[in-house]
């Protein structure tokens, strides 16, 4: 059976120093969702994020909460959620700020390359 790709929730440093590590190694692109549990627009894009990680095999998907992992957020100088980060050998090379479905989109396919 075919591994689904999906988001990974990092509810740890440790979590999020693995998940990032492996992702800069591997020469994907890594899409990192910085949301909080109490933010609406946070809550509508999450399901959109989960179909978008299915369909895109070779993007790894993770997903930080500010408020769980807030030296991570301050890392990464997060000031609105959702922020959605992309890193390519642990480089940002892009970064979207909202829940902007069709921004996500565009993002991840300038960025994503096909893994051979």
């Amino acid at each position: 059976m075919a591994e689904v790709n999906q988001v990974i929730d990092c509810h740890t440093v440790e979590a999020w120093t693995q998940n990032i590590e492996k992702g800069n190694e591997s020469k994907k692109l890594v899409v990192v969702d910085f949301t909080a549990s109490w933010c609406g627009p946070c809550r509508f894009i999450a399901p959109i994020v989960v179909e978008m990680a299915k369909n895109a095999p070779n993007v790894i998907f993770l997903k930080v909460d500010v408020d769980e992992l807030k030296t991570v957020a301050n890392e990464w100088a997060v000031e609105a959620i959702p922020t959605f980060l992309f890193l390519k050998e642990g480089k940002l090379v892009d970064k979207v700020v909202g829940s902007k479905k069709e921004e996500l989109q565009m993002t991840i396919a300038k960025h994503a390359t096909t893994v051979e």
